[in-house]
């Protein structure tokens, strides 16, 4: 027998006990086990360790541009329904109130939430990675998983960029990490009707 076979032998052993344990004690025995597998883990991205969390204790951002039409949430429903969950809910920690707030997968959310049949079979439990990250960070993260995807709203867009902006960061910033042009930063700025976004702008004769 290899080492790797012992190993996993020894592994499996362990494991027989967890299905005789409540669902609750299952899902945190699982966590736990995930957790340890990660830390030893050549694969140090988010997506190497997937957690299962209470729903409740999942909530949505307050900033997400993106919206999804009636037709496509309801094929989302059948595709969760049917496949499963194939993809996690991208979230942060609040560690100080134990919540986790949606950077990404706001619909999939609502779905494990909402539709009783597939809240059910998870156990009213969401399938999360988890990153940790500032505010101004999370929302340009948001921005990045959503743009080749969705469609935004130009008042939530442009909302977005005001925020980053009153956060410190450059039009030239905003563009890098949002992944647009800086025209576009502009004109979402110049939608917002506010002269003190432009305030350290340098305006060329086009605008005389």
């Amino acid at each position: 027998m290899s080492e790797v076979d012992a190993i996993v032998k020894k592994v499996r052993n362990g494991l027989k006990h967890i299905p005789n344990l409540t669902i609750e004690e299952q899902v945190a025995a699982i966590n736990a086990i995930k957790e340890e597998l990660h830390k030893i883990s050549p694969f140090k991205d988010p997506v190497d360790l997937i957690r299962w969390i209470p729903a409740d204790k999942v909530e949505a951002n307050d900033y997400n541009p993106n919206s999804v039409a009636p037709p496509e949430m309801k094929l989302l429903e059948h595709s969760i329904r049917e496949d499963g969950y194939t993809m996690s809910i991208v979230a942060y920690h609040d560690p100080e109130n134990d919540r986790y707030v949606v950077v990404d997968g706001f619909h999939r959310n609502r779905v494990g939430k909402e539709v009783k049949d597939i809240n059910e079979r998870v156990h009213n439990h969401l399938p999360l990675t988890v990153i940790d990250k500032s505010y101004a960070e999370r929302m340009a993260s948001t921005i990045r998983h959503n743009r080749a995807r969705g469609t935004h709203g130009i008042t939530p867009m442009s909302k977005i960029v005001e925020e980053l902006y009153f956060l410190g960061w450059s039009d030239k910033k905003i563009a890098q990490e949002l992944g647009m042009e800086k025209d576009e930063v502009l004109r979402l700025k110049q939608f917002t009707g506010l002269g003190v976004l432009f305030e350290d702008r340098k305006y060329s004769r086009a605008w005389v």
